[in-house]
């Protein structure tokens, strides 16, 4: 029988790359992890590791046990979290995953009154999950994902929050400035600053560049967007970011806002969730405090 010691020995010495580190990490003496393993390979008839010299790699047998581990323990180190919160009397702890890099600035001003809500809610905003957020919630490392891109899977439910216009930020002085929208055609000697996604997951390609036919004379990527803007501004280059984000940028430095194309784009925000984690209430509360806020400065794109 496959116990919960056996997912975590496997995983354990795939993460610390020996039994010795991970007998260590798990608080027990090798010889015990050892036998552990060996009682298991003796149930299983297969051997869970070969030996290559002083490291381990695992069989088939032992790849598709650690794929089980990786699945199997977050869920339970959750529910072992959630119950511990309940005994202590405590709500909980929201996990939020990031998957849209403007939307942080965005997620502060939703978080702030919502801690001062439910004062016995932690928050802890998990932007390593950046591209991988669905895989995150139904593996239950976050309990709620923010994107602009929904994937509807079955036990996921995404709700959006809000409306935004995706647009280009240029240099106040630049030709376009004066421009209500920019051409595809406009960005082919242009140097375009974006976040760095693969293109295939950004708007200004897939939506305004591609279906013309058209590529920037270069393509640049920052992670941060003050750094993106300050470039935008010292003549270096156009951004791509949400209209209510580029336009408070421009009451700090010389940018201006054009639309892009004569329909502009349109997006919108989700909040994604389990829908196993419906009846949540601070997190339903959370859904409603984002659902209620309008930002001052953002603009929807009807």
């Amino acid at each position: 029988m496959i116990e919960r010691i056996h997912l975590r020995i496997v995983h354990a010495v795939e993460q610390y790359g020996s039994l010795t580190a991970a007998a260590k990490k798990l608080c027990v003496t090798q010889s015990a992890l050892s036998h552990t393993i060996r009682k298991l390979e003796d149930n299983l008839g297969s051997e869970i590791w070969l030996r290559e010299g002083r490291s381990l790699r695992l069989t088939q047998a032992g790849r598709y046990l650690l794929n089980i581990a990786n699945r199997v323990l977050p869920v339970l180190d959750h529910g072992e979290e959630k119950l511990k919160q309940i005994t202590q009397g405590e709500r909980g702890t929201l996990r939020i995953g990031m998957e849209c890099h403007p939307c942080y600035q965005w997620l502060l001003k939703i978080v702030s009154p919502f801690l001062d809500s439910w004062p016995d809610v932690d928050v802890d905003v998990k932007q390593k999950f950046q591209f991988g957020g669905v895989g995150a919630l139904l593996d239950y490392d976050i309990d709620l994902l923010v994107t602009p891109d929904p994937f509807y899977k079955s036990g996921l439910c995404f709700v959006p929050v809000f409306d935004y216009e995706q647009v280009l930020v240029v240099p106040d002085h630049h030709p376009l400035a004066t421009r209500q929208y920019a051409r595809a055609e406009d960005l082919r000697d242009e140097v375009l600053l974006t976040y760095p996604v693969a293109t295939d997951r950004l708007d200004i390609y897939t939506r305004f560049l591609n279906p013309a036919g058209v590529n920037p004379k270069q393509h640049k990527t920052s992670e941060a967007t003050d750094i993106m803007l300050q470039m935008v501004a010292s003549n270096r280059g156009v951004a791509a970011l949400p209209r209510w984000l580029a336009e408070e940028y421009c009451t700090k430095l010389p940018l201006a806002v054009v639309g892009l194309g004569e329909t502009g784009i349109a997006k919108q925000i989700y909040l994604g969730t389990r829908e196993s984690d419906a009846d949540t209430e601070y997190l339903k509360a959370f859904i409603e405090l984002a659902n209620n806020y309008n930002a001052p400065v953002m603009t929807n794109n009807q």
